[in-house]
């Protein structure tokens, strides 16, 4: 039996090394699909993290990107959004999903101060119907991430009601009421997104610790860990610990001293053909237009496994166990070797 048991497992890893590819679904492939590490990433040292909760966004367009082997508890399936008649548009299709062990929440957004104002305020009569929609268009997930971003100052009490009526509404149906907010590191008076009573409505709120840094701003850190240990310092005393979910990055971010894809002023456009151009202007119908290069230095910033588990290890430290990763197909691939789940403390959930 072990000569047949050896000779069988010898065929098996030479069907998957030669035919996984095509298939698309081998551990052996997906190991050495990783790809190579081209500079020294600094070694991390311990275990790996456990987790009582982590949340992976998952884009439409890129379910191929998550694996359902992931250490992952929670999919935010993202995103279903409003369009310019103010209706839910976009809804992901939760059966892609079909198989996945875990919650699978419909995130909804809406990527305009605009459409926000007409949503939220009720006496556009748009408020009612966007509520029905969305907790329509929830009837096969497990709950409902709202990652409104963009909220009009004058519109805090309306978001807040907006928040308040989707919760009631996800009590009812049994289903988990999730809200994104953004990194603070204290309490902003007249904040569109208080803390404190949007954790008193939801079941989870979500901190998106990143983006420090923009690429229109100076270069630096998506999410230095000075700036994640105010946060996480601030959270704790404002949302109970059970219901703090801490947003982390997975992405860098490039800068350049030198844009040159804008519009440009002929005086500009003059002296660039001095230090850059080819040296011929030529005219095609009747518009001047040249070649030229441009040496550019670029500056980035990334995340990576070592930076990913210095902040997991900073928040476990505070007694916040709960994780969410910005997204899925961005990351260090490593990194879903470090985090381990608490299954007891999933269950108890």
């Amino acid at each position: 039996m072990g000569k047949v048991y050896k000779r069988t497992l010898f065929f098996i890893v030479v069907w998957e090394i030669c035919f996984g590819f095509a298939f698309g679904n081998s551990k052996i492939t997906e190991k050495k699909l990783r790809p190579r590490v081209n500079y020294k990433c600094k070694k991390v040292e311990g275990g790996a993290v456990q987790a009582n909760e982590v949340w992976a966004w998952v884009t439409t367009g890129h379910e191929e990107d998550f694996d359902f082997n992931y250490p992952v508890t929670d999919v935010g399936y993202f995103a279903a959004d409003v369009d310019c008649y103010g209706e839910l548009a976009n809804v992901p299709d939760r059966k892609k999903f079909d198989g996945f062990s875990g919650r699978v929440h419909l995130v909804i957004v809406c990527d305009s101060k605009s459409l926000t104002h007409f949503v939220v305020d009720p006496k556009y009569g748009i408020l009612e119907k966007m509520v029905n929609d969305i907790m329509k268009a929830a009837e096969p997930f497990d709950g409902v991430n709202v990652d409104y971003e963009l909220i009009p100052g004058k519109d805090a009490a309306n978001f807040y009601g907006f928040l308040d009526k989707l919760s009631s509404e996800c009590k009812r149906r049994k289903k988990m009421f999730s809200v994104c907010v953004p990194a603070r590191v204290k309490k902003i008076d007249d904040d569109v997104f208080p803390y404190e009573k949007i954790a008193a409505i939801s079941d989870r709120v979500m901190i998106m610790a990143y983006d420090e840094h923009w690429s229109t701003g100076e270069p630096g850190a998506i999410a230095s860990l000075g700036w994640c240990k105010k946060i996480i310092e601030y959270a704790v005393t404002v949302i109970p610990k059970e219901k703090l979910v801490m947003g982390l990055p997975f992405y860098g971010r490039s800068w350049a001293d030198e844009r040159p894809a804008k519009a440009w002023y002929w005086e500009g456009v003059n002296r660039a053909f001095k230090e850059y151009g080819s040296g011929k202007v030529i005219y095609d119908n009747t518009v001047p237009t040249f070649e030229g290069s441009m040496k550019v230095k670029m500056k980035f910033w990334f995340e990576d496994l070592f930076s990913t588990v210095a902040k997991l290890r900073l928040y476990a430290g505070y007694d916040v166990n709960n994780f969410a990763f910005w997204r899925v197909g961005q990351e260090d691939p490593r990194i879903w070797d470090w985090i381990t789940i608490d299954n007891d403390a999933h269950k108890r959930e």
